[in-house]
């Protein structure tokens, strides 16, 4: 894709109505790597972009990856207000997550541990697994702004960062899914839901 196409699908995505339709499995930006991050956008539509993806996440998921919209680059965006009942938060290890910008992100384990939960996907829409995954993981990215940061993430923050990062590396979560456990959102509230294991879409 042309530098030139590229912005006029931002232009167009950010023209689109909200909330926007997340590009589902079986499309084939979701099995390619995202391209790195290096102006290939101008910096207000780099700006723009972000800010629309923080504002499509309130009430449908966690964290998105541009390649979900369609953007082939390697960008992310990540809040979770965590309002969920006290012991479902401490059953998931699930502190509030403050907006995070990923981009060209870089997720390191530290240490050893995981830990299993059922994992949703917004482009994986009415399913969920199991997903063994890092419980604490180092991420390294740039802000929008082109600030390097790292950050130290352990619990679910880490388990949505891990989640986001495969994304732009061609992978879905079932892809890491133990698949015996796969079931639909509706079975899984009928047959199994319980405080440690509740899906949350990203």
């Amino acid at each position: 894709m042309s530098g030139a196409e590229l912005i006029e699908r931002v232009h167009a995505l950010l023209e689109a109505p909200r909330p926007w339709s997340v590009t589902q499995v079986g499309d084939p930006v979701l099995r390619r790597t995202a391209a790195p991050y290096d102006g290939q956008l101008p910096d207000g539509l780099l700006r723009e972009l972000l800010d629309a993806m923080f504002r499509h996440l309130p009430g449908v998921g966690v964290g998105l990856a541009a390649p979900q919209i369609g953007i082939p680059l390697a960008l992310a965006v990540i809040e979770d207000p965590a309002d969920v009942p006290p012991d479902i938060a401490a059953a998931r290890e699930r502190p509030p997550q403050p907006p995070l910008e990923l981009v060209n992100p870089v997720v390191t384990p530290l240490g050893s541990e995981h830990r299993a939960f059922y994992e949703g996907c917004l482009s994986v829409e009415g399913m969920t697994a199991v997903v063994a995954r890092h419980a604490r993981v180092r991420l390294s990215a740039l802000d929008g702004s082109g600030r390097a940061y790292d950050a130290e993430l352990s619990g679910w923050p880490a388990r949505i960062a891990q989640h986001e990062t495969d994304h732009l590396k061609g992978l879905l979560y079932l892809d890491r899914a133990d698949l015996r456990s796969l079931s639909t959102i509706a079975n899984h509230e009928r047959f199994v839901a319980a405080p440690q294991t509740g899906p949350a879409p990203a």
